[in-house]
């Protein structure tokens, strides 16, 4: 396996992935689903054993929106009761769980260092840290996402094109009426730069543009913080925020927002399912290349990113890609 280069990284993410997903995981040709099947069990073949006791599940770390995903993966594969893995689940954020498991991994204290991830892309600077570390990894992805934006209820806007919100971004739009909305500067929020939708942001809607710098107050470091600050304004109604949506579906949505379609379509499980939304980009999980074929961080990354890792992808509320499906 080659190692990691900032040149080679995205590759790795995406086209590469295909390749590790059929060596680790086996081919797939299913189309891309959303649906409400049950989650696989995590038992092995003619047996009616969890794959993994307890106390023997690898340390997961990862993204903040991927934490129900995390939380069904360990219930699946070791039978523990989802409510109190729910409860007892952290993760370091998009960023420190890269550093930790590539960077800053030392073989010496393994015990202090995550052995799988479940995680949004990288941010830019860390790749370039993993490039620099020489760390080799595998990398599959396992779900897509999208980065969507809310805007307070009463807000007149309905939808924003992709050239709209770059406008916005670099300051060339700045009022509501602008887009077609009421007479009032637009409060556009960001994130910290070692954020995974911060990542997605520049990644997905700048594409190389550079957006405006924030105010330290319009870019919270915590995703809950910038959705806390955006239902702070109801009373103007002239914030606009991005975050990603299974995060605002499924674990921290707030009254008085409301998601933006972009180009006339919603983000939704069936528009991220088949792409029609713009935003929308993978997660992965993945290990150290190093990994032992034997361990349980291993098991687990093969579980996931095989059929039975797809139908957990999948009754956890997120869209399953098509190379697990």
């Amino acid at each position: 396996m080659k190692k990691l280069t900032r040149n080679t990284f995205c590759k790795a993410l995406l086209a590469g992935c295909a390749g590790l997903a059929l060596a680790a995981c086996g081919a797939g040709s299913e189309p891309v689903s959303s649906g409400n099947e049950p989650a696989a069990s995590g038992t092995a073949p003619g047996s009616a054993e969890p794959l993994l006791a307890p106390e023997d599940y690898p340390r997961v770390d990862g993204s903040t929106a991927c934490i129900p995903l995390m939380a069904a993966m360990r219930h699946e594969l070791t039978g523990e009761d989802l409510a109190e893995v729910q409860s007892a689940i952290s993760v370091s954020t998009t960023g420190y769980a890269w550093e930790k498991l590539a960077v800053y991994y030392d073989p010496e204290t393994p015990e202090y260092y995550p052995e799988l991830l479940v995680v949004y892309e990288a941010p830019e600077y860390i790749q370039q840290e993993i490039a620099d570390a020489g760390t080799e990894l595998e990398i599959t992805p396992v779900g897509r996402d999208a980065l969507v934006f809310m805007v307070n209820e009463q807000n007149p806007v309905q939808s924003l094109t992709c050239q709209q919100l770059v406008d916005i971004y670099t300051g060339k739009i700045t009022n509501w009426s602008q887009v077609g909305g009421e007479d009032s500067p637009i409060l556009a929020f960001q994130r910290s730069e070692d954020s995974g939708s911060q990542t997605l942001f520049k990644k997905l809607v700048m594409q190389g543009v550079e957006p405006m710098t924030a105010p330290t107050e319009l870019a919270p470091g915590a995703m809950d913080e910038l959705v806390d600050s955006l239902a702070q304004y109801n009373n103007q109604g002239n914030a606009l925020g991005f975050s990603v949506y299974y995060y605002i579906d499924r674990m921290y949505a707030q009254p008085g927002l409301r998601l933006l379609k972009v180009e006339g379509v919603l983000p939704a499980n069936d528009t991220i399912g088949d792409e029609s939304y713009p935003y929308c980009n993978e997660f992965y999980a993945l290990v150290r290349a190093d990994t032992p074929a034997d361990s349980p961080a291993r098991t687990a990354y093969n579980w996931l990113c095989g059929p039975e890792g797809a139908a957990c992808v999948r009754s956890a509320g997120y869209v399953a890609v098509q190379g697990n499906a």
